[in-house]
């Protein structure tokens, strides 16, 4: 089994490639990164970095004391629009993704850490494309897969992400939400021995017993008590308005099951929103990425924050090793 690293480079016409070449000197394990060497070349020399910036057919060919790419030779420097969308940049930030996401279930790499892609550049080409989430799922044959935010202060995970507010309603269904809790608990677990869990209500108040909602009764409490019943800490459904003071300033959870993504989005981003880190749970393989987009309004100006990449690196590599990926 490698020890490498997987990094996906994002779309080039966003941070990520400027991200990725800042940090390369603060990478502390071997790595390898799925994307196209022009626009890492071309930003290289814009920024006066001074890497050497090589290319190689696979991980194989890691050598040390330079930034290894596996090329997909799919963009040029002709086709570059950094700030703007772009199809093209688009299409192949997928293709990093695709690549990397292979490699990983073959044993190539330990795990992946991937760079913001920008879904609307994507859906230009495929229009199905909702995330990297869903995306690498699919393709390691895993329906249950969720996001878990984590950062020192708060861990958050999701019954329902990408999807319209109807739509996460629709999703508030038992075993869902028994599945999410169940990943959470066992996640957490392994990064905080002892942590507890609680899970959130969908409606204000956590519907205040069927006032403002059913869905509490109907779907959320029976999971969590079936939660209990494994013999896990799980508490809920609590009003999410409370919920997170409790678990951020008085400190009586580690880890909060939110219903839908804005419900654990922002108070992870308002608490860290540039160390936060987006792990996937319920995949075969180590995967985790920064938390947050592709920031077109400063890319490739040398200004962008390195500290969400190298907290996911971070956390990639101590996953990897509590799999036993890395040992």
């Amino acid at each position: 089994m490698s020890k490498l690293i997987g990094i996906t480079m994002g779309d080039s016409s966003g941070v990520g490639p400027e991200i990725l070449l800042k940090a390369a000197g603060d990478i502390p394990v071997p790595y390898v990164v799925y994307g196209d060497i022009a626009p890492l070349r071309q930003l290289n020399d814009q920024l006066g970095l001074g890497l050497t910036v090589a290319s190689i057919a696979g991980a194989a060919e890691w050598q040390a004391g330079r930034v290894n790419v596996i090329d997909a030779g799919l963009l040029r420097p002709e086709d570059l629009t950094p700030g703007r969308i772009n199809a093209a940049s688009g299409k192949a930030a997928r293709e990093y993704v695709v690549r990397a996401t292979l490699a990983a279930l073959a044993g190539e790499i330990a795990a992946i850490v991937t760079l913001p892609m920008n879904k609307e550049a994507t859906q230009l080409t495929d229009p199905h494309f909702t995330g990297h989430t869903e995306l690498i799922g699919e393709l390691c044959g895993s329906d249950d897969v969720t996001i878990m935010l984590a950062s020192p202060d708060l861990i958050a995970t999701h019954v329902s992400t990408h999807c319209s507010l109807r739509q996460a309603i629709e999703r508030c269904q038992q075993p869902r939400i028994r599945r999410i809790i169940e990943l959470t608990w066992h996640a957490v677990q392994r990064l905080k021995p002892g942590a507890r869990v609680a899970v959130a209500g969908l409606n204000p108040h956590a519907g205040e017993n069927g006032l403002f909602g059913t869905e509490e009764i109907d779907e959320i409490r029976p999971a969590v008590e079936w939660a209990r019943a494994q013999g896990w800490d799980v508490e809920g459904p609590l009003p999410p308005d409370t919920l997170f003071y409790l678990a951020v300033r008085r400190h009586k959870y580690e880890a909060v099951v939110c219903m839908y993504h804005d419900q654990g989005h922002i108070p992870s981003k308002l608490l860290d929103f540039e160390g936060g880190v987006n792990i996937a749970l319920g995949l075969p393989i180590v995967r985790t990425s920064v938390d947050h987009g592709t920031a077109f309004d400063i890319a490739w100006q040398g200004i962008a924050s390195t500290r969400s990449f190298l907290a996911a690196l971070d956390m990639a590599i101590r996953l990897a090793e509590l799999e036993g990926v890395t040992n």
